[in-house]
């Protein structure tokens, strides 16, 4: 009797392992434990810690809250402005309603990259190659409502969205290694064109304040001289001083002026020494007419008439 009450306890006690063992269920700090029970979710979702369930009639499913990173293919799409470009991205999200997750979509991680891929190729055909090389910042944001508004229905939040890479064809390549190496000189030659004109500005002021002080440009004179000599060239050829050939320029046009003075002074002392000639008298008046004569002095036939 001892002996049956015996192997009946370990018996029990055997069955008893064995259905704990078959129902205990452990749930990670990061899980969350959905309990199926013939076919229907059971309560709430299971916490982290130990936990039993009914074996062959409950089942239990476990979901990770962890952020998932998911990389999204490469997609090729034409730009708006006709270029054909080659992107990626990854995709960052989260389940934050378990039930969800499992009961409203079959596979939430794919659908979820199935989405991404989706909106990665609407965007492309949305931008320009400018946008998708500058302004990535705008496109992640777009990107990021583009998938998370499906996936609040499957229970999941996008945390965010990175654009990975764009390639771009060889030729495109080209073209714009091009244009960059044309935009690089074309500054170049601005700047180079902006310093030639501040340097010509200060040569002139240098210029006009050595004009007004020549021993100036003579110590400037012999400061390249020395400079040169400095090299120890076989030959040096040093410029006829210019101040010498203005000094002689003023000398030259300083005798003119006096040669043109002194024969002024000539010519007017020449004028002012010849004598001066008597004025010719005033011509007589005509002699009167002879019938004026004869009127004046009458005959002695008409002084005799009574």
């Amino acid at each position: 009797m001892i002996e049956e009450l015996a192997i009946a306890g370990a018996a029990t006690a055997s069955a008893a392992v064995v259905y704990v063992a078959a129902a205990a269920r452990v749930v990670k700090q990061y899980e969350r434990g959905l309990v199926f029970r013939l076919g229907r979710i059971h309560g709430q979702a299971r916490g982290p810690g130990f936990t039993l369930v009914i074996p062959a009639i409950d089942r239990m499913r476990k979901v990770n809250l962890q952020i998932v990173t998911l990389p999204v293919p490469a997609q090729e799409g034409i730009t708006r402005d006709n270029v054909t470009v080659r992107v990626d991205a990854v995709v960052y999200f989260k389940v934050v309603d378990p039930e969800d997750a499992i009961v409203r979509v079959e596979d939430y991680r794919f659908a979820v990259s199935q989405m991404a891929q989706t909106s990665l190729r609407s965007i492309i055909g949305k931008s320009e190659l400018d946008d998708l090389l500058s302004n990535r910042e705008k496109l992640n944001q777009g990107l990021e409502l583009m998938i998370d508004s499906p996936a609040v229905e499957w229970g999941v939040s996008i945390d965010r969205v990175e654009i990975k890479d764009v390639s771009l064809p060889e030729t495109m390549k080209r073209s714009m290694a091009r244009q960059a190496e044309a935009d690089r000189e074309r500054r170049a030659r601005v700047i180079n064109a902006d310093a030639e004109l501040q340097a010509s500005k200060k040569l002139a002021e240098a210029a006009h304040e050595m004009s007004d002080e020549p021993a100036a440009l003579q110590l400037r004179l012999l400061q390249t001289v020395v400079a040169v000599a400095a090299e120890k060239n076989s030959t040096l050829v040093l410029p006829f001083p210019v101040e010498l050939l203005r000094f002689l320029e003023r000398a030259q046009q300083n005798q003119s002026a006096q040669q043109n003075q002194s024969v002024q002074q000539d010519q007017s002392a020449q004028l002012s020494e010849a004598p001066r000639q008597p004025e010719s008298p005033a011509p007589d008046p005509a002699p009167a007419t002879k019938s004026t004569t004869t009127n004046a002095h009458p005959t002695p036939h008409e002084g005799a008439r009574p």
